[in-house]
């Protein structure tokens, strides 16, 4: 097995290589003779930075590009963000570990505001994510949203050299940078909840190599994978992607796992949110249980005006 070079696939942001580097390392210390490279791959997401996500409207965004080199056999194994990942695999790859997760909620970034509420009426704050802005309006309608796209450190930049007054971020990536010196609040899940398996990592396989798999399953953390199910499960039901606001966490607790997760619509005025719970071994039923409760709410005909509203939206950029 380990005559073999296997190759690793990326995107080439900072965070991306971060995330590579840190399964790289973790395989290299479990199979000190193993051969890996790293292949860096541009995604459309990399590409299209001056569009609003919503607008792309593409939920293999920041993933196809790479899933093509998997089955092509151009790389041997892919590290994502598992938030970016769609909810179904394509044919002839999987999932073959997910890392242990890092704190999953997103973060307030603020140079003269401790917090949310904190704020002063109709201040400026960038996000990039419809779910952010969802969840941000519903809480404090008053404020002023606007669409941010880049990297962290770009975004980062980005903020610096504007008016705004804040803007939120994932803590996983803040920290994964060693950037967290710009954080100024943990946002709680009461206000934010998280994009559905926001702050793990997925390694993503062909299904039919059985080497890559005995590699990776190394490193897998079961938690985080169960949660992951779940919360995966509530998204795919819903048919949610990256132009829509879905939020969801799951945990895990004894052999019990605990799924909470909302829908709204683009101004905030609805936030439909609900919990469930039930045994480790139903997570993929309590996903889509979980996601009935809220169909039985209008949460279908809630996301549905939401993706027409979202196509008619014009939105600058920053």
């Amino acid at each position: 097995m380990l005559e073999r070079r296997f190759v690793i696939g990326s995107r080439g942001s900072e965070l991306a290589l971060w995330q590579t580097n840190f399964v790289k390392t973790k395989l290299e210390e479990l199979f000190p003779a193993l051969s890996l490279e790293i292949k860096i791959i541009k995604t459309t997401g990399d590409k299209m930075l001056d569009v609003a996500l919503a607008k792309i409207g593409d939920k293999g965004l920041f993933t196809r590009q790479i899933e093509t080199a998997l089955l092509n056999h151009e790389i041997d194994l892919a590290v994502h963000s598992l938030k970016d990942l769609q909810t179904v695999q394509p044919d002839g790859l999987i999932i073959g570990a997910v890392s242990e997760r890092e704190l999953p909620n997103d973060v307030l970034i603020s140079v003269n505001y401790a917090s949310i509420d904190d704020l002063p009426e109709n201040a400026k704050v960038a996000t990039g994510s419809l779910r952010r802005k969802s969840q941000l309006l519903n809480y404090r309608p008053d404020l002023q949203i606007f669409e941010i796209r880049g990297n962290v450190p770009t975004r980062l930049r980005k903020f610096e050299e504007s008016d705004l007054d804040a803007m939120i971020l994932a803590f996983a990536g803040v920290h994964r940078l060693e950037l967290d010196a710009h954080i100024k609040q943990i946002i709680p899940f009461e206000i934010m909840l998280p994009a559905v398996g926001q702050g793990a990592m997925a390694i993503e396989i062909r299904s039919d190599d059985a080497e890559t798999k005995n590699l990776v399953r190394k490193l897998n953390d079961e938690a985080t994978k169960l949660c992951a199910a779940a919360e995966r499960s509530f998204l795919r039901r819903l048919e949610g992607g990256c132009q829509v606001p879905i939020g969801a966490n799951a945990r895990l607790e004894s052999d019990k796992i605990y799924l909470e997760g909302m829908a709204g619509n683009l101004d905030g005025s609805v936030n439909l949110r609900e919990k469930i719970s039930g045994d480790k071994s139903e997570v993929e039923d309590l996903g889509e249980r979980l996601a009935e409760i809220l169909i039985g709410k209008g949460a279908d005909k809630l996301l549905e005006r939401t993706r027409e509203m979202v196509e008619v939206t014009e939105e600058e950029v920053i």
